[in-house]
């Protein structure tokens, strides 16, 4: 038997070493689940047992950041698992300026996620825990009501503010608001550590897709307000995640991350093979568990197993599961690692 804990795998995988065996894990929303403290910390728990996952990625509702600003939504009314928004605080580009520094231990939402993590570590005592935070820059777009992927639309935002007249015409203001995000964030990270956190689940979401924001403009908007905020989550294992298609895993080679996640199987996307420097997260579409594919699921898993065989590697779906996800999907899914 083993005397491998969940946290010594976690970590030495992440650290670029092999392990006795894959680790996997596997995250979805609970949008039913996800408004106040209890229920996000009770629902993560009870979760990560029922499949005993290996690691828990915490999922928390997509708006929690934005919110911090003043942001409004209507939680009894969801698209897939947006909230509607209701308000802006930024409904034009020059309420940048606005946007002021918050304190996490004295801003709602910060008070609420941390007492999840909290929570959900003195239910999972053994469980690496990695919370999500989004980068600056898509924070920022969610603020103003703009998505942050190229080819959605916030639900709720008819009229956003215009890409140009945030980045261009009122760019000044768009750095402040960014670097008061970014400081924000990093206050943030600091005190998950104190909460139980082993690291984060850092999302640029669908930001690198060069439809959304060119080379330049990307390096330009994000890459500096990325490294306020994992420079101070540098105390755990962090893993990036770069959404959808067009995803760019590769731009992310020289940022301190211990783990890359991104859809190996999205249009514009390099597969496992990719000549990445961080631990590979992922290897399974998610979209299989939306429609029940027990057997692609398995043979992906597999085929991935057998490809990263030699070197450190944590199995994973490539993004959120969906929401109509089986339990025998994830029952067969989790097995894979220990068949």
């Amino acid at each position: 038997m083993s005397n491998w804990s969940k946290q010594d795998r976690f970590r030495a995988l992440l650290s670029g070493e092999r392990a006795d065996r894959p680790i996997v894990s596997g995250w979805r929303h609970f949008i039913d689940k996800e408004q106040t403290a209890e229920d996000l910390a009770a629902t993560t728990i009870s979760f990560t047992k029922q499949y005993d996952w290996d690691w828990v990625k915490i999922n928390p509702r997509a708006t929690y950041l934005a919110e911090a600003w003043g942001n409004q939504y209507d939680f009894t009314d969801y698209q897939t698992v947006f909230p509607r928004q209701k308000t802006t605080v930024i409904p034009a580009a020059d309420n940048l300026w606005d946007l002021e520094v918050k304190k996490a231990t004295e801003t709602a939402t910060f008070q609420e996620h941390l007492e999840a993590v909290k929570q959900i570590r003195l239910g999972l005592p053994n469980t690496p825990l990695i919370q999500t935070v989004f980068s600056p820059l898509t924070v920022l777009l969610f603020i103003v009501g703009r998505s942050a992927y190229v080819t959605k639309t916030v639900f709720g935002i008819e009229q956003p503010v215009t890409l140009e007249s945030l980045f261009k015409e009122h760019r000044a203001a768009a750095h402040h608001a960014l670097h008061v995000i970014s400081l924000t964030l990093a206050d943030y990270v600091k005190e998950l550590q104190h909460a139980g956190s082993d690291g984060l689940f850092y999302a640029v979401t669908g930001t690198a897709h060069p439809g959304l924001f060119d080379e330049a403009m990307f390096d330009e908007l994000s890459r500096p307000y990325d490294s306020i905020v994992l420079e101070a989550a540098s105390y755990g294992k962090n893993i990036l995640h770069t959404c959808g298609a067009y995803s760019q895993p590769e731009k992310f080679n020289d940022y301190r991350i211990d783990g890359i996640s991104w859809d190996t199987v999205a249009e514009g996307n390099p597969g496992l093979g990719a000549n990445l420097k961080a631990t590979k997260v992922g290897g399974v579409d998610h979209g299989l568990f939306a429609v029940n594919d027990i057997a692609q699921i398995r043979q992906q898993a597999k085929d991935a197993l057998t490809l990263m065989k030699d070197q450190p590697f944590i199995l994973a779906p490539n993004c959120a599961i969906p929401l109509n996800v089986t339990d025998e999907a994830l029952v067969q899914f989790k097995n894979i690692v220990l068949e």
